[in-house]
């Protein structure tokens, strides 16, 4: 996949974000084989799903990814997919979390996320300024504001 544009049939489309979510209890539980493992299953999910991982790190009590996604995903869904698939299939390969985490529950409520764009809130006035209603002009566009 492209980092630049994203193509379908109907779209062409960047959508990129960085998301963050911890550990429950921020407990430290990613390191040596857990942590190259859910490395793994992170890359796994996001090829399997079509989502592209600029940048991203695992931490020992968090993930950081900087990704890009299509327009038909959303980031709800995406984060409810890497949070859950991981969790499962760690918990699963690594009798040891279980012990830690009774309730099946490994990664806490929540995540953090912020979009990331190309263009500045000036480019975007600057362009819907251009496309005013200008004196004369027989085409009619209707401003809102």
């Amino acid at each position: 996949m492209s980092t630049d544009i994203r193509k379908g049939s109907h779209t062409v489309s960047r959508l990129t974000c960085h998301v963050v979510w911890v550990t429950k209890y921020r407990f430290k539980v990613l390191k040596g084989d857990v942590q190259k493992r859910c490395r793994e299953l992170l890359i796994q999910i996001c090829e399997a799903e079509g989502i592209e991982i600029l940048k991203g790190v695992v931490s020992s009590d968090h993930v950081h990814m900087h990704i890009e996604y299509a327009p038909k995903q959303n980031v709800s869904t995406i984060l409810k997919s890497l949070k859950g698939r991981t969790s499962r299939k760690l918990q699963m390969e690594f009798p040891e979390l279980q012990a830690r985490y009774w309730g099946q529950h490994f990664w806490a409520s929540g995540y953090g996320v912020w979009s990331i764009g190309n263009i500045t809130d000036e480019m975007v006035n600057d362009y819907l300024e251009h496309h005013r209603r200008k004196e004369g002009d027989d085409n009619s566009n209707f401003i809102l504001e």
